[in-house]
């Protein structure tokens, strides 16, 4: 498993996107000011993903806590090579709160679940054939 993004959930997706790109100079690697995610280069091996939080909420669905205690601000994200295997390796040790799933959009397969303290975590594996979006 290798940690690859570290995503930043907002709900002012233009605003955080010109201030990472203009304020801060990162670089763009995939997404505009309107694509509602977007990845950013310079984070050491990992890469800065930035995504509008009701896109996340969407792609999680109804497991998605909305509430005030896991009002998510960030998703760490992590790329394994299958993603079937992972859930089923681990299903017994966290508690998955989406099963494995294509996001055709995205060109990966997914799977989330939240750690002790409620933080989102995903895991995903590149759809063959498709061209990855970002994690």
């Amino acid at each position: 498993m290798k940690l690859t993004h570290i995503r930043l959930l907002v709900d002012n997706y233009e605003e955080c996107f010109f201030f990472y790109r203009d304020t801060l100079g990162f670089e763009v690697t995939w997404g505009n000011e309107q694509s509602n995610y977007a990845d950013f280069k310079g984070i050491g091996d990992a890469t800065l993903g930035l995504f509008e939080r009701k896109q996340m909420a969407a792609a999680v669905g109804e497991a998605y806590d909305r509430d005030a205690k896991n009002h998510d601000i960030a998703t760490l994200v992590f790329n394994v090579d299958d993603v079937e295997e992972a859930y089923h390796n681990w299903k017994g040790k966290v508690s998955f709160i989406t099963t494995p799933v294509e996001q055709q959009d995205w060109g990966i397969k997914v799977a989330h679940f939240r750690d002790p303290a409620g933080n989102l975590i995903e895991l995903y594996e590149p759809i063959p054939g498709s061209m990855e979006k970002g994690g």
